[in-house]
């Protein structure tokens, strides 16, 4: 069975794009930490991060690279964190969370719900 994120991919689920090239894809998350948490993954489906040859690890991480620094622009915040974890979709992900506390990186805190307004901001933005 595909991941949520291989769906988004084929346009078969909507999604929040932020930013793609032909291997990766930046979407906001629809159940974010904080505002502007996005989610950035290969467009191909693989499971654990470190399944993923060099070549492709540098580029995602090269790529997420981009992304934050795009986002941290856009969206108040003292820095960008990054987290990989891994267990949640079985597809690389990784989380990019404006930050202005350790709080903000805690992923055993309730989530919120996307701010609609600030997701077409950002879209229209990136």
């Amino acid at each position: 069975m595909p991941s949520i994120f291989s769906r988004i991919v084929r346009g078969e689920l909507p999604a929040y794009i932020l930013a793609q090239d032909e291997l990766h894809m930046a979407i906001l998350d629809i159940n974010p930490l904080v505002q502007g948490h996005v989610l950035v993954f290969p467009k191909k489906e693989v499971d654990y991060l470190f399944d993923l040859s060099e070549e492709e690890y540098l580029a995602l991480m090269s790529f997420s690279k981009q992304v934050a620094a795009r986002l941290k622009e856009q969206v108040p915040c003292t820095r960008i964190g990054v987290s990989v974890i891994g267990l949640e979709v079985p597809h690389v992900h990784v989380h990019l969370i404006p930050m202005n506390t350790i709080d903000d990186m805690n992923f055993s805190r309730e989530k919120s719900t996307l701010d609609l307004t600030l997701a077409k901001g950002l879209m229209s933005s990136f």
